[in-house]
């Protein structure tokens, strides 16, 4: 593509979506620009007019054009950009890899909601759940480095992300990660090493105090 293209993300700074598209981005080197949303309150006209099914971020933006879900946007990148290719060459490490992002996507977030947005023996049963889906995870990560073997790629990018809100559904859910899953917790720590995702996610205290803050909110606390 051109120097000339125009890459805009409709952002919220706390998501992990989000934070897939922006981390893919900087893997490839792409300028662009993060434009956050008030995802709470009056969203944009952009967003509802690039996202009119969902009305959710994230969205890229490529030249004015709309591409919404994260997953899309990750693997849309990666064709755009083709250099230094995020998905693996192999056909079949592909079709794995795509299995592995919809469990993530069904599974990881939904797990940890439940552990943060519940009390009681709904969040008891939340926080089993999610070291379960961990203990599935870390079963596909295995003795990698990462993934998708030795270099960091598609199903890193969209995993990470999560790991920001690990310590709010630890600190909530009683628990460690790295107790009950060390392979994923060692996978953090080598992820945070690349310039592309410690730039890109948030402290997790801040997400921690956000999720205290939404529990305040909605009555839960």
């Amino acid at each position: 593509m051109s120097k000339g293209d125009k890459v805009e993300v409709l952002d919220f700074w706390a998501s992990p979506f989000c934070g897939r598209v922006k981390i893919a981005l900087e893997e490839k080197g792409v300028n662009h620009v993060a434009s956050e949303e008030d995802v709470f309150g009056a969203k944009s006209e952009l967003l509802l007019k690039s996202n009119p099914i969902h009305q959710r971020v994230p969205v890229l933006l490529h030249n004015d054009k709309p591409i919404a879900e994260s997953a899309v946007i990750v693997s849309y990148i990666d064709e755009v950009w083709p250099s230094k290719s995020l998905l693996p060459s192999n056909a079949y490490d592909r079709a794995q890899a795509r299995f592995w992002v919809d469990y993530i996507d069904k599974k990881v977030f939904e797990t940890g909601r439940s552990i943060w947005a519940s009390n009681g023996e709904e969040r008891k049963v939340g926080t089993r759940d999610f070291i379960e889906v961990l203990k599935h995870l870390e079963e596909a990560l295995g003795e990698k480095e990462y993934f998708g073997g030795d270099a960091f790629g598609y199903l890193d990018i969209i995993a990470i992300p999560h790991s920001a809100w690990f310590l709010a559904y630890e600190e909530l859910g009683g628990f460690k990660v790295a107790d009950h899953s060390p392979k994923i917790s060692a996978w953090v720590k080598r992820c945070l090493q690349r310039e592309s995702v410690a730039k890109v996610l948030p402290d997790p205290h801040k997400i921690y105090q956000f999720v205290l803050h939404f529990r305040k909110m909605s009555g839960l606390d």
